[in-house]
C-alpha cells in the first residue's frame, strides 16, 4: 500500500524562510516526512514575492538542503502556499438546474458548479486563487455537507472564493519555475496550516486559526465544519522585531535575538528588575535594556494583531462565545512567551497552541514538529485531498523511499554493559512480564463476564 501513494512536496515561500518538505502518506494514512530543508528568505515582504532572484535563490537552497536530507527524492512539482495583504475574500451563491433528474447527484455536477464559479466578476487586476463550497441545498434542503448521492432537481451552494493579485501570483510562479519546478497549485496559507494543526472535532467546534508569520498573519475562520472567514492581516513577527529595534535603539539580529530569549507579549509577567546587556558598537559603552521595556512593546504590537482578529471574528458575527474551540496560534510567531494569555484577554476565547503533529507519523525528528512548520506540512495535506478525491493528474508509479536516519528521532540508547547472568535474568523476567500482562488481559476478560452475568441474573 505503502509505495502506491505519491511523494507530495510543500514549499512554504515565507518572509523569514523558505521551506521545502517531501512528504508520503503511510498505511495509517499518517504523513512519513522523506525530505526536509529550509533557507533564510530575503526577497519576500510581508508575504509577497518582491524580489525574485532572491527568492529563486532562496528557493534552490531550500531544495538543496531537502535533497542532502534524503539524496533519493526526486522533486517536480509542488505546492505552493500564499499569503500578503492583497488577498481577498467574497461569497457567492451557485445553483444549478439538473439535466437527469431520475439520477442521484454526482461528483461531476459539483464540479461544474464550482467551474461556474471561477467565471464570477472580480476586478481587473485580481484572480482567483480557490473556490470553496460551504453548505449544499438541494431543492427546499439546506445545510447539506455533501450532496452527493441525493436526488433532485436543483443543487446549489454557498461559496467563499479567495482572490489574490495578478501581478503577486505571477511573481510566486515564476520564483517557482526559475528554480526548476512546477507549481502543482497554490494554496491559501491560513487553509494549509488550518489541515496542519487541526481534527474534524476543531471545524465541528468552531474555530479561528491565527498563524503568526514574519511578515503576515494569516487567519481561517470555521464554524459548524464550514470556512466561514479567511483574512490576511499585514503584520507579523518581523513588525515586532523591527519595534524593538526601532523603539530600543538595537541592531535589527540583535531585536530578533532578543524577542526569542527574553521576549513576552505581556508586560505584567516580565520581571521589573531584569535587564539584558548588549555590547556596545565599535567602542560605544555597553547598553542594558530591561526586560520590562521589551515586553512592553511586544505585547503592543501582539495586542494590536489581537485586536485584528477580534475585528474579523465580528465581522462574521462569531466574536462573542461562539467558537467553542477557541483559537489556535501557530506559525513562527505563536511560540512567543505568554501569548496564550494575551491571546485569551484580549479575544476573551480560549486559546492554544496549534503544533502539526496531527497528521505526523510518529518518529520524526522534534524541529518537525515546531509550529513554524504548520504551513509547510498543511501544503502536503492539501495535496493529498487533492489525489484522494482525483482532483489533479498524479503519475501512478511510484518509487520506493524510506524516511532517512537524518530525520528520524534517534533514541538516546544507555550503554550497559551485561553480563550473561544478567542477560539471563532479564530473559526470564520479559518471560514473565508478559505472562503477567496476559494474565492480567485474562483476569480483566474473566471480570467482564462476570459483570454480564450479573447483570443478566
Amino acid at each position: 500500500m505503502n509505495h502506491e501513494q505519491p511523494i507530495i512536496v510543500g514549499l512554504d515561500i515565507g518572509t523569514t524562510k523558505i521551506a521545502a518538505i517531501a512528504g508520503r502518506k503511510n498505511e495509517y494514512g499518517k504523513l512519513e516526512i522523506l525530505g526536509f530543508g529550509r533557507a533564510n528568505s530575503n526577497g519576500v515582504k510581508h508575504g509577497q514575492v518582491l524580489n525574485i532572484d532572491e527568492t529563486i535563490k532562496a528557493i534552490k537552497m531550500a531544495l538543496d538542503n531537502c535533497y542532502a536530507s534524503n539524496p533519493n527524492l526526486e522533486i517536480s512539482e509542488v505546492y505552493v502556499g500564499i499569503a500578503g495583504h492583497h488577498i481577498k475574500s467574497l461569497q457567492t451563491r451557485g445553483d444549478i438546474v439538473r439535466q437527469s433528474t431520475d439520477d442521484e447527484i454526482t461528483q461531476r455536477e459539483i464540479d461544474q458548479l464550482i467551474d461556474d464559479q471561477y467565471k464570477t466578476y472580480i476586478p481587473a487586476g485580481d484572480q482567483i486563487i480557490d473556490v470553496i463550497p460551504q453548505e449544499f441545498t438541494v431543492d427546499n434542503f439546506q445545510n447539506i455537507p455533501n450532496p452527493i448521492g441525493y436526488g433532485g432537481v436543483k443543487v446549489g451552494a454557498n461559496f467563499h472564493i479567495i482572490t489574490g493579485d495578478k501581478n503577486a501570483i505571477r511573481n510566486i510562479n515564476r520564483a517557482v519555475e526559475k528554480s526548476g519546478l512546477g507549481t502543482k497549485d497554490l494554496v491559501l496559507q491560513p487553509l494549509a496550516s488550518a489541515a496542519a494543526v487541526m481534527g474534524q472535532e476543531d471545524l465541528e467546534a468552531g474555530v479561528a486559526i491565527v498563524d503568526i508569520g514574519g511578515g503576515t498573519t494569516d487567519l481561517a475562520v470555521f464554524y459548524e465544519g464550514i470556512l466561514k472567514h479567511t483574512a490576511v492581516i499585514p503584520f507579523g513577527g518581523e513588525n515586532i522585531s523591527n519595534d524593538i529595534k526601532t523603539g530600543l535603539g538595537v541592531l535589527k539580529t540583535q531585536a530578533e535575538q532578543m524577542k526569542v530569549q527574553f521576549g513576552s507579549a505581556l508586560s505584567n509577567e516580565a520581571r521589573t528588575n531584569a535587564f539584558i546587556t548588549i555590547p556596545g558598537l565599535r567602542g560605544m559603552p555597553a547598553k542594558e535594556i530591561s526586560v520590562k521595556n521589551l515586553a512592553n512593546i511586544i505585547q503592543a504590537r501582539m495586542s494590536e494583531i489581537m485586536d485584528f482578529v477580534v475585528y474579523h471574528l465580528k465581522q462574521v458575527g462569531l466574536d462573542n462565545k461562539m467558537l467553542n474551540g477557541g483559537i489556535v496560534l501557530t506559525g513562527g510567531g505563536s511560540q512567543l512567551k505568554h501569548l496564550i494569555q494575551l491571546t485569551e484577554y484580549v479575544t476573551g476565547l480560549n486559546a492554544r497552541i496549534g503544533y502539526p503533529t496531527e497528521h505526523l507519523a510518529a518518529g520524526h525528528i522534534e524541529e518537525l514538529a515546531k509550529p513554524t512548520y504548520s504551513t509547510c506540512i498543511g501544503l502536503i495535506l492539501k495535496g493529498y485531498s487533492d489525489y484522494e478525491h482525483n482532483r489533479k493528474q498524479f503519475e501512478t508509479e511510484y518509487k520506493k523511499i524510506a524516511v532517512p536516519d537524518n530525520l528520524k528521532k534517534q533514541e538516546v540508547v544507555e550503554e550497559t554493559i551485561a553480563t550473561e547472568e544478567m542477560l539471563q535474568e532479564e530473559k526470564v523476567r520479559n518471560r514473565k512480564g508478559i505472562k503477567d500482562f496476559w494474565g492480567k488481559f485474562k483476569d480483566g476478560i474473566i471480570d467482564l463476564f462476570k459483570e454480564e452475568e450479573d447483570h443478566a441474573l
